[in-house]
């Protein structure tokens, strides 16, 4: 019975996974809250398109800066990276090892024994992609993680002066 138990506990350890992979798969990883925030607020474009899935990201604007941010519990600074491609597109994901779902077992020392080991999945590995919009500033991207929540920042370009040219009427 304890087996059945432990193996429907692990079963159930797995599923942000499975749900996860079922999000990708389905292309759109918005929600119906997200869709009704952006239709009521006039939101009719996103500036910043996601591509492909993996853990959730909130993405804030200010006027001055974009700010991604997505829980990472359990990785270390070494675990993430943080590129870019194209000139365009954020990368965020776990190193290669980083959140593969299994964890280093410690090792029982003397008389110690396990009677109980249910702390087997490591940190779920993440892989999230963004294109950016024109107005950021690619060569101004930070990252900071700390208490397992990741952070990137990207500066905006200010936006471009309007230029003005005066028409000389003519009367006919």
């Amino acid at each position: 019975m304890t087996e059945l138990f432990d193996t429907a506990v692990t079963s159930l350890l797995h599923l942000p996974e499975v749900l996860d992979r079922l999000g990708a798969a389905a292309g759109d990883r918005r929600s119906a809250g997200d869709h009704a925030h952006h239709a009521a607020h006039g939101h009719g474009q996103h500036r910043i398109s996601g591509i492909g899935g993996g853990a959730p990201v909130d993405i804030m604007e200010t006027p001055g800066e974009y700010a991604f941010v997505l829980d990472v519990p359990g990785l270390s600074k070494s675990d993430i990276q943080v590129t870019l491609e194209e000139d365009r597109v954020l990368v965020m994901k776990s190193s290669n090892g980083a959140g593969n779902g299994k964890r280093k077992r410690e090792e029982e020392e003397g008389e110690c024994k396990y009677i109980r080991l249910e702390r087997r999945a490591s940190p779920r590995a993440f892989a999230r992609k963004f294109r950016l919009p024109e107005d950021a500033d690619t060569s101004g991207i930070s990252a900071r993680c700390e208490n397992g929540v990741l952070t990137v920042t990207v500066k905006k370009r200010p936006p471009p002066e309007k230029k003005t040219k005066s028409v000389q009427v003519t009367i006919a």
